[in-house]
């Protein structure tokens, strides 16, 4: 058995242009709201080309509303790609920032901006850049796929299973006795870390996000010893998502 894991491209790429797709049901509505953007801040720092995926949300104010906010972001010296643009309350958007080679070195700067009608706000944080390369994405496929098969058969009601089409980027490139990979398929995040050690300290994890209507895990599990080829456990779930 082997799921579909490969690097981030077409796959993803394609639904991405479809974010904006739609007719937006925002006309003449002026119910004020706040934006949420997160993480705030990363896991260490990021490198070019890294795929770092912020969620955004939304909280009205002043009473509800049914018409969509529409999500924009600029970030210069990075390529921007917005899917799921058009959010209510309760909908999560998502705002993928690659940051340029050019980008090395200095801080990108990231503003992401809600409208509805004439109401608008805004959310600016900041990250860093630094040299380096994706070279964890041999192992990290390696090990979604044990993950994957035990889902399969252990957890069906998650949908995940060999056909299952992952998208994959590096993250938190700096560390090394932990390392971190996120992938993505339609539905869902995956975290996917382990410790880099010899056994029986050497394990590894995954928690899943359902991607659209949740900001952090759901769901989690480990593996305790890589080498010993023990099986998942449910473990207990991240707070927030990794970054």
């Amino acid at each position: 058995m082997k799921s579909k894991v490969v690097i981030f491209g077409a796959l993803v790429l394609i639904p991405l242009l479809f974010g904006h797709a739609g007719c937006s049901q925002n006309s003449g509505d002026d119910t004020s709201f706040e934006i949420t953007v997160s993480p705030t801040q990363l896991n260490g720092q990021s490198i070019a080309g890294q795929k770092i995926v912020f969620l955004v949300t939304i909280a009205d104010e002043g009473g509800s509303s049914t018409s969509t906010v529409e999500i924009s972001a600029t970030a210069p010296g990075a390529e921007i790609a917005i899917l799921n643009g058009s959010i209510t309350q309760g909908e999560v958007a998502e705002i993928m920032v690659t940051p340029s080679a050019a980008s090395t070195g200095g801080p990108i700067q990231l503003t992401v901006k809600g409208t509805r009608g004439t109401i608008t706000d805004e959310e600016c944080l900041t990250f860093p850049v630094i040299e380096g390369i994706d070279d964890r994405q041999e192992y990290a496929g390696e090990l979604m796929e044990k993950f994957v098969e035990w889902l399969e058969v252990n957890h069906p009601e998650l949908g995940i299973d060999e056909n299952t089409e992952w998208s994959g980027t590096t993250v938190s490139p700096e560390w090394l006795v932990v390392s971190h990979y996120l992938f993505f398929s339609d539905e869902w995040e995956a975290h996917i870390s382990w410790h880099v050690m010899i056994a029986p300290h050497d394990w590894g994890k995954l928690d899943l996000r359902h991607r659209f209507n949740e900001t952090s895990p759901s769901h989690a599990f480990e593996i305790s010893s890589l080498s010993g080829e023990v099986s998942p456990i449910a473990v207990e779930v991240p707070e927030t998502i990794w970054r």
